[in-house]
């Protein structure tokens, strides 16, 4: 589903040139859920990125669904983004102005979907992440665990392929935390591929493979034989 080859990512600061990502090699199969580990600076958040489609790498190719996306059009690459690819940040980005069921139908209006059938989807998703009764409310009118639901909501509404998390747990508190993890985890039990960007060894450890990069580049690639996620935290 996901390939990426030779990946090169550098940027200039100043007069020096700092390499992000160093040739990174990485393919994820369909349904895989992965944690991606590391210390800060170490790349983590420019991977998920550029498999997000959120940056382009300055050398390299990245094939989605066999469809090599480094060769498209802005234009082509944010429609390609919009259908199959979800993203869930620590501090929410939520629409401030907006409520929950704005929040959420966003990706739907700029899909151009038929209001009926996009208040339609809304409504499953707020009675889905258990947030029915807060679709009138604003993000500052709502917890940090409940503006991470509205955010994966928002995220996946529309039904992508890939649901990319950075540290969806890394502004929450230990009880919405383990709440949003199940409602991830559930979604990749349901078919959703899930990458999550991570901190935390308990939420790195529940992954069925885990990626560690130091200095931009992938360390170690570890899969576990008959992985089950431990006990929720």
């Amino acid at each position: 589903m996901i390939r990426l080859t030779d990946i090169q990512r550098d940027f200039q600061v100043g007069d020096q040139q700092v390499h992000a990502l160093r040739d990174i090699n990485l393919q994820v199969a369909a349904g895989e859920y992965i944690s991606i580990m590391g210390p800060s600076g170490s790349g983590k958040s420019t991977l998920l990125n550029m498999i997000g489609l959120l940056d382009q790498p300055t050398a390299g190719h990245y094939q989605l669904d066999g469809q090599d996306v480094t060769t498209l059009s802005d234009e082509q690459q944010a429609r390609t983004r919009r259908e199959k690819i979800g993203f869930v940040f620590q501090f929410f980005h939520l629409v401030p102005r907006l409520t929950a069921a704005q929040n959420i139908a966003l990706p739907l209006m700029l899909a151009g979907m038929p209001e009926k059938q996009r208040n339609q989807k809304v409504q499953m998703a707020l009675q889905q992440m258990g947030i029915a009764d807060r679709a009138g409310h604003r993000p500052d009118q709502l917890s940090g665990g409940q503006r991470q639901r509205v955010a994966i909501a928002r995220a996946t509404v529309i039904g992508p392929a890939v649901l990319l998390a950075d540290e969806p747990t890394g502004n929450l508190d230990s009880a919405a935390g383990t709440e949003v993890v199940k409602i991830l985890e559930q979604l990749n039990a349901n078919g959703l591929t899930l990458l999550v960007v991570t901190h935390d060894e308990t939420l790195g450890k529940r992954a069925r493979r885990r990626i560690h990069m130091i200095d931009g580049a992938i360390e170690h690639d570890t899969l576990l034989q008959n992985h089950t996620p431990p006990a929720s935290p």
